[in-house]
């Protein structure tokens, strides 16, 4: 009888084993179960359709969307036949987007120093604040090139999230969220794009970076309106939920996201 414990405590342990992990919601990282189907819209660069045309046709079907802003050296911001306004910018805001961080000038932030990164954040903060736009909480890495002095920096200065590249899906339970992969569609067919929304299950997420559509300022990055449209409309025909990257909130417990899961820099571009 005295062997019975011990027994039972084999037992338990076998079965643990069978079991494998624990779901990351008991481990404190996510605050909720991922849901199949969601999918995060990103949008770079501030081009002027994201105004003109983006920003429309998402409201018209119903979908969030993340607007990482920058103000481009070459061509120049003040070209207002390629790049939104600041007025326009808050107009986003005002329709219920996500206004985010892009560094001002689009630098990349491997070859920044922490005080040089630090400065162009701060140069989009002051844009905001004179806008009356929120502190943005989400970065996007310029050129996808990520380096762990801008991680610290973001961390530091409470940034929630921050996009990078990558072409696979984001697993909140082992991607740090100051590095999140995603897919850019730019260049890609159509069939490629599907494919990568599909992967959007078992707890992963989908996370789509889109340039301008048309992007006039940068035109190897564009995307065809009319496909564009297609690929809404393919969402919401399929039931896709489709957020802001700040939106991850709901799922992501983002204090315990960062503290306890390891920063890897390796297939971000």
């Amino acid at each position: 009888m005295k062997l019975l414990p011990a027994l039972r405590g084999l037992f338990l342990l076998v079965l643990l084993a069978l079991r494998g992990p624990q779901p990351a919601c008991a481990q404190g990282v996510l605050r909720r179960p991922v849901p199949d189907k969601l999918v995060v819209l990103t949008f770079d660069d501030a081009v002027l359709s994201h105004a003109t045309y983006v920003a429309p046709l998402l409201k018209k079907y119903g979908f969030g969307g993340s607007f990482f802003v920058c103000e481009f050296r070459e061509p120049p911001f003040s070209d207002k036949t390629r790049y939104m306004s600041w007025a326009q910018i808050r107009k986003l805001h005002r329709l219920g987007f996500e206004v985010a961080s892009h560094t001002l000038t689009h630098r990349h932030v491997n070859k920044l120093s922490a005080a040089e990164f630090g400065a162009e954040l701060d140069s989009i903060d002051g844009r905001c604040r004179r806008w009356h736009i929120r502190k943005p909480v989400t970065f996007a890495y310029p050129g996808y090139d990520v380096h762990p002095t801008a991680t610290a920096v973001l961390a530091g200065r409470g940034y929630q999230f921050a996009r990078a590249g990558g072409s696979r899906a984001y697993d909140p339970t082992s991607d740090h969220p100051l590095l999140i992969p995603s897919f850019s569609i730019s260049g890609l067919t159509k069939e490629k794009v599907l494919a990568a929304m599909a992967q959007a299950r078992a707890g992963h997420i989908v996370v789509l970076t889109v340039h301008g559509v048309p992007d006039t300022a940068h035109d190897w990055v564009t995307t065809d309106p009319k496909l564009f449209e297609e690929y809404l409309q393919y969402l919401r025909d399929n039931h896709y939920q489709v957020v802001a990257l700040r939106d991850l909130a709901r799922y992501v417990n983002v204090q315990e996201a960062q503290r306890t899961l390891t920063p890897r820099y390796e297939n971000l571009k």
